[in-house]
């Protein structure tokens, strides 16, 4: 499926303006929880909750075209056998599945996520290490990583350049980075069917299936940080103030961004 569609990719600009230190993701969003100090406690019950549909909701947003493109990214990405992979915001782990299926052996993974009920889901089905813990705070040694990546998650973070200073710590010199993203559709037309599809359709769908209110709100939250998402350059000129090289941004179809870059090695 994934090769017949649009793919490009773009470079950091030579001339691009450097962010300020602290970029947030997106704007405060009232409308979830009422002011920013209790964004962390209302992204944790939220996520504990919808944890048992995570996956079903992964699939069906995809039309299940989801794991095949996980695949396809970390091998696009350059993750091999016999490279150490750390996975931030893991959730249930499909991007850990991703990589088992790559050939990495359990025991040179390790996923990292704040939810302990996206853990939970996780270890049932995954023998690899498992820790509770933020992007912007990793559990893990400086330099223990040939590879990090994130998978759909760059919009719940708190701050995107305590974030990418956090997993250029963790990487190895040379270590790569893939960051995969949902990008805001350009389209008005486009931004509407989306927006439908996010906050009435799949919270329906998710409500029958499994009468759980917290899944049909974390639809209604996965579109809203969406929406509001910063535009890709500032994504890119953050990563490139973090001291990552290499900095580019891949899309495939409309939605789909892959964030990609490395640390310099020690000779550069």
């Amino acid at each position: 499926h994934q090769r017949r569609r649009h793919y490009t990719e773009t470079t950091m600009p030579q001339t691009a303006e450097l962010p300020p230190d602290r970029v947030a993701p997106h704007r405060p969003l009232a409308e979830f929880y009422p002011e920013p100090a209790i964004r962390t406690r209302f992204l944790t019950e939220l996520f504990d909750h919808a944890a048992p549909d995570y996956d079903f909701v992964s699939g069906i947003m995809s039309l299940w075209t989801d794991r095949a493109y996980r695949k396809q990214a970390l091998r696009r990405a350059g993750l091999a056998p016999g490279m150490k992979l750390l996975d931030v915001a893991c959730g249930t782990g499909l991007v850990i599945k991703a990589a088992l299926e790559l050939g990495l052996p359990p025991g040179d993974i390790m996923g990292v996520d704040p939810s302990r009920g996206m853990l939970e889901q996780g270890r049932r089905r995954q023998g690899v290490a498992l820790l509770q813990g933020r992007g912007e705070r990793i559990p893990a040694r400086d330099g223990s990583f040939d590879f990090v990546s994130m998978g759909y998650a760059l919009r719940h973070v708190e701050d995107l350049r305590t974030l990418f200073d956090e997993l250029h710590r963790v990487l190895k010199p040379g270590g790569r980075l893939l960051i995969m993203e949902i990008t805001r559709p350009s389209s008005a037309t486009a931004r509407r069917m989306m927006r439908f599809y996010m906050t009435r359709v799949m919270p329906w769908v998710g409500w029958v299936r499994s009468r759980n209110r917290f899944t049909a709100k974390m639809m209604e939250y996965y579109w809203a940080t969406i929406e509001e998402c910063v535009p890709p350059e500032v994504i890119l000129s953050t990563l490139a103030a973090a001291n990552f090289s290499e900095v580019r941004r891949t899309t495939t179809g409309p939605l789909l961004s892959d964030y990609l870059a490395r640390k310099p090695s020690a000779s550069a």
